[in-house]
């Protein structure tokens, strides 16, 4: 078995840089997608969000190319500790506001599928039977205040959400598992940043109807994702437009280059 993706990613009309980051390789995909800073917010760091998330990307690239298998969360823990490492003696990294991003990773390993999620980028899978398994981390959606102040005091704590930054205990909090490549047949799956989620996250469409639109190609649905976000009527929490990253991966029998029977279950 071997992955196989196709990747888009644009940034946001209202951004000077994109602050997302896409790197797939052979058997795996890595999307983060930086935090946008509030302007003018003092964050204790010279680095910038594209710094941070470029160096996670390539600490995270390198540890799941390097022997061994570590699982995802240890692979995280340790990327987040080598790029604090990186800049603990020029940082303040006790600022609550220093820069940050959400991590979503897939894995083909051997005869199983690995996934993790930290904030609300997200993994969906799609299995040939029709069912469809969103691995996402909804606790930036339960919080009681938005505001700067709110939103700093329970970064990176129990009472409120993790996400990739200063702390490496984060990985220890992400939403991971494996789904085994052995019963169920699967389609194809998508990593996203919330960008590119928002036809099912703000705009009530379904994870299949999002399928649809990515298996035309990811940059067509990101293209339909700025249309709908563009023309939505209501309120909602967050940037009308953000950067946006979509990955469509497909698993594929090595010897025949033909999409393989063989899917993911999940386990527990």
């Amino acid at each position: 078995m071997r992955l196989r993706a196709e990747s888009y990613t644009e940034t946001s009309p209202s951004h000077e840089h994109n602050e997302d980051f896409v790197l797939v390789g052979n058997d795996f995909v890595v999307v983060l997608d930086g935090a946008t800073p509030v302007p003018g917010l003092e964050t204790g760091c010279i680095h910038d969000v594209p710094w941070l998330v470029r160096h996670l990307g390539l600490r995270l690239a390198e540890g799941l190319v390097t022997p061994g298998a570590l699982n995802l969360a240890d692979i995280l823990e340790r990327a987040i500790q080598q790029v604090r490492d990186a800049h603990v003696d020029s940082c303040d990294l006790e600022d609550p506001n220093s820069p940050s991003s959400t991590v979503a990773l897939l894995r083909l390993c051997g005869d199983r599928i690995d996934y993790l999620v930290l904030a609300d980028s997200s993994v969906v899978l799609y299995m040939d039977d029709g069912g469809v398994l969103p691995i996402t981390d909804d606790r930036l959606d339960h919080l009681e205040d938005y505001s700067v102040a709110g939103f700093a005091a329970v970064r990176n704590t129990a009472e409120g959400f993790w996400v990739a930054s200063t702390k490496p205990e984060a990985a220890r909090h992400a939403v991971s598992g494996s789904v085994s490549l052995a019963n169920q047949p699967v389609r194809a799956a998508a990593v996203l940043t919330d960008g590119a989620a928002t036809l099912v996250e703000r705009h009530g469409q379904t994870w299949e109807h999002l399928l649809g639109v990515l298996e035309v190609g990811p940059h067509e649905l990101v293209r339909r994702t700025r249309e709908v976000d563009e023309h939505a009527a209501g309120t909602f929490r967050g940037k009308r437009h953000d950067d946006a990253t979509a990955v469509l991966c497909q698993f594929v029998d090595s010897s025949d280059g033909q999409v393989s029977a063989a899917g993911p279950t999940l386990h527990g």
